[in-house]
């Protein structure tokens, strides 16, 4: 008799029995997601003993891939109800007591992860402080309770301090902490000892905070009056919250229009409903200066950005979630504050490209806000005095409201600019940084009695130091010239943050005579020192405010006219509001102006139009001197004459006939690899893979490129770069994922997308 054949790996599976497909029925599912590039959502069967603690947004351990290596994952979604038939790995262990995200905010994220192309897990990696996924400021404390099933109390023969231990839980409606009971009870630890061993009462360990911060009080104010602008634009907005409905509203006013004023009040409406607000502002430096101004006028104001230590972003992050707080002042990362009754955001100098993030998920905080707005049916305010051109193209097309400041407060004129050629300066041709006539006008203005602000976007003492033979001393690992600091007697990579010591020849030709060419704000600062000795000067850049609160103590001292002139990087540029600032020099209006990159002219005149807006904010007409080599150059001219609609309308030309953003979606994709060939054949391939994908679909999606990136070589890497654009960004989404499974990367080579770059360095 022949054996019995097993069943092949390719044969049909046998019928399951009912109890079976039953029991596949009743299983708890979690769906769980990993901080890694993957789409794919798993799931893992819940064991009993987790069934009534799973819960969505909380941290899961479980086994991952052939090895079943334990890996931190986050629980998306649960479910009832198995595939039969189909083997299932379990959960292994709960991280956290509590969920870190909300529904709302577990949506929110998916919907990030759609739109910026990178996967789910790197979201909630990312949205989560980590802090707050540490639990930073907190620890573990035992509390008692009275057990649930208690003889009367009397009739229990126990020692005086144990039956006051008793009676003092009995009579308490939650647990109370050891060191309480003690004092309570005018007893040491034994007689809480002798009780848990009788299971009298009960031990509960529970995670409890340790921080506190003592907030800055600020004196109260009342609100200010509006003049008939502000009171028009703040009926708008209290017309959209009253019919609770989601609108963006850009509120397009100039520098010093006071739109400030007009999110408090509208704020203070959205309180006055039981609400909350998130408003987010671009600049760690403008942090302060808001919190001061919100806590004036709010009786609870909560803070998030990156300079605060974990636990007190842990701490605020819990305040929030209670619902205790009414504002949340931020950075771009609050826009994920866990506010439960959120009611407005508001996104101040909307324009800032700080607001995009450049590592994954590479999310643009105004986006996310006008998502999250929507989902919960509220205002979204936008705010700015120089709009981005794709929002205002939004307005343009009816989709959000534009609302216009046109006049100062108290019809205080907006500052003269002169447009100073330094071609043939004398100044300047002896390698000054100031030429004559701004050398003259801070002169007056010290003389006066007011303060100067002088603008250069360039750190360090000197850009380059320059080889008559070789050209820029650059990086080893960057194709970046170093920057010589002065304070430091070091070269500087910018981008890597390479150093070295300044070498007496070239390190390429070895030849003498090295010379530093350029300035930047420590030697603006040597030079505005030595012109003007009587002056107290203070610089502002990211080398001079590294210590925590230097940002606030400057810019407070120079609020006291503790300061004269006040000198410093673009986070001068913005948000700052002195009345006895009577002078702002642009001291290199060319910096960013010939940067390989589509916006560069856009960041010119917003820069521009920003530091000039600094001056003339008081009772003393202020002027403006902006120093360049191209006085004709039109984006100069249009921000010399505060003329936004013309700038607006000449660079919207430009970039129609170029078919770019506004009119069109981009996507950026980088490659790098440490062999430039490698790199460059690769990202030939990937394009030629993807156009025939695209022609084979009939989209309508553009590829430019390939070519080698602005930065070619950048923390030893070789980078090579190409754009996606089309008419409808969804396209390049579904194209993208389509693509990417099928493409097989060389193994030598990383790649990442970027949806609406604004960097494309």
């Amino acid at each position: 008799m022949s054996e019995a054949r097993q069943p092949g790996l390719f044969d049909d599976q046998p019928d399951l029995s009912p109890w079976e497909i039953e029991a596949a029925n009743d299983q708890l599912i979690a769906e769980v997601v990993f901080n890694r590039p993957l789409d794919t959502v798993y799931r893992y069967i819940v064991p009993d003993e987790f069934r009534e603690l799973i819960q969505p947004g909380q941290r899961v351990r479980v086994p991952f891939g052939r090895g079943n290596s334990s890996t931190l994952g986050f629980c998306v979604r649960t479910h009832v109800g198995g595939t039969p038939g189909k083997r299932l790995k379990s959960l292994a262990e709960i991280c956290d007591r509590e969920p870190l995200l909300s529904q709302s905010m577990l949506d929110l994220t998916e919907w990030i992860a759609g739109r910026y192309l990178s996967g789910w897990g790197q979201v909630l990696e990312s949205v989560i402080p980590a802090g707050v996924k540490r639990q930073a400021g907190t620890r573990e404390i035992v509390f008692y309770r009275a057990a649930d099933s208690l003889p009367d109390i009397d009739t229990l023969k126990l020692p005086s301090k144990q039956h006051a231990v008793l009676n003092l839980l009995l009579q308490s409606d939650d647990p109370m902490r050891v060191d309480e009971l003690t004092a309570a009870a005018g007893c040491g630890v034994s007689p809480i000892d002798s009780l848990k061993k009788k299971n009298f009462i009960i031990p509960e360990r529970r995670r409890v905070s340790t921080h506190s911060i003592g907030g800055e009080i600020a004196t109260r104010q009342e609100d200010l009056k509006l003049n008939s602008e502000q009171s028009a634009a703040l009926q708008e907005i209290l017309k959209v919250l009253r019919e609770s409905r989601h609108e963006t509203l850009l509120l397009h006013g100039v520098t010093g229009s006071g739109k400030t004023e007009v999110y408090i009040q509208a704020i203070r409406e959205v309180i006055s409903y039981g609400r909350q607000a998130i408003v987010l502002v671009p600049e760690i430096s403008l942090t302060p200066q808001t919190i001061r101004r919100f806590r004036a006028r709010f009786d609870s104001v909560a803070v998030l950005h990156s300079h605060l230590s974990d636990s007190d972003r842990h701490w605020h992050w819990q305040q929030i979630a209670s619902g205790d707080v009414q504002v949340v002042v931020g950075a771009r990362s609050a826009v994920f504050a866990p506010v439960p009754h959120l009611g407005l955001i508001v996104i101040d100098e909307e324009h800032e490209t700080t607001f995009k993030q450049q590592s994954v998920p590479r999310y643009h905080a105004r986006e996310v806000a006008r998502e999250r707005a929507r989902r919960d049916n509220i205002p979204l305010i936008l705010g700015t005095a120089t709009p981005t051109l794709e929002t205002l193209k939004r307005t343009m097309d009816g989709e959000d409201r534009r609302i216009v400041l046109k006049e100062r407060v108290e019809q205080r004129p907006l500052p003269p600019v002169s447009i100073v050629d330094i071609r043939n300066d004398p100044f300047i041709q002896r390698r000054h940084s100031l030429g004559r006539a701004m050398t003259n006008a801070i002169q007056v203005a010290l003389k006066a009695g007011g303060q100067g602000i002088l603008f250069l976007n360039l750190r360090g003492y000197s850009p380059v130091l320059w080889c008559g033979k070789c050209k820029g001393v650059t990086c080893p690992d960057c194709d970046v010239s170093l920057t010589w600091h002065k304070d430091r007697s070091r070269l500087v990579c910018h981008s890597c943050d390479f150093e070295m010591e300044s070498p007496e020849r070239c390190p390429t030709c070895h030849q003498p005579g090295l010379r530093l060419i350029g300035t930047g704000t420590q030697r603006l600062e040597a030079e505005v020192i030595n012109k003007f000795p009587a002056a107290r000067i203070a610089r502002m850049d990211s080398d001079s405010m590294r210590k925590p609160g230097s940002h606030d103590e400057v810019l407070e001292r120079f609020r006291e006219h503790e300061i004269d002139l006040l000198l410093g990087t673009q986070m001068i540029a913005k948000g700052l509001d002195f009345p006895n600032v009577t002078l702002v020099g642009v001291i290199d209006a060319d910096t960013l102006l010939y940067q390989p990159d589509l916006r560069a002219g856009e960041r010119t005149f917003h820069l521009i139009s920003q530091v000039a807006g600094r001056t003339g904010r008081g009772d003393k007409q202020g002027r403006v001197l902006v120093q360049t080599l191209n006085p004709d150059e039109p984006i100069i001219q249009f921000a010399a004459h505060h003329d936004f609609d013309g700038f607006a309308k000449y660079e919207l030309k430009q970039r129609k006939v170029m078919q770019a953003p506004p009119f069109q979606s981009m996507a950026r994709v980088i490659l790098r690899a440490l062999d430039e060939r490698i790199v460059q054949a690769e990202s030939q391939r990937i394009c030629q893979l993807l156009r025939e994908r695209i022609q084979a679909g009939n989209r309508p999606i553009r590829v430019l490129g390939p070519a080698p990136a602005p930065i070619l070589r950048l923390r030893k890497y070789f980078r090579y770069h190409f754009q996606l654009t089309s008419p409808e960004q969804q396209q390049i989404e579904e194209v993208w994922r389509e693509f990417v499974p099928t493409m097989k990367l060389a193994a030598e080579v990383d790649m990442v997308i970027d949806m609406d770059p604004v960097d494309l360095r």
